[in-house]
């Protein structure tokens, strides 16, 4: 004897599952375009790592 028909439960189950996949991969899409659009840029791409950046200081006046 074969299972055919889904009890209904399995179809809402279905379409949250489908409208969170969904949204993660809207999540993901944003994010990966948000990452193309920095690099692709040509933004200097420093992080914070416990050492000055020279690119921040004053310049030195000229004597």
């Amino acid at each position: 004897m074969a299972i055919t028909r889904d009890h209904e439960l399995h179809s809402r189950r279905f379409g949250r599952n489908l409208g969170l996949a969904l949204a993660l991969a809207v999540f993901v899409v944003l994010v990966f375009g948000l990452t193309i659009a920095k690099v692709g840029r040509g933004d200097k791409m420093q992080a914070f790592d416990h050492q000055p950046r020279t690119s921040l200081l004053p310049p030195e006046p000229v004597k």
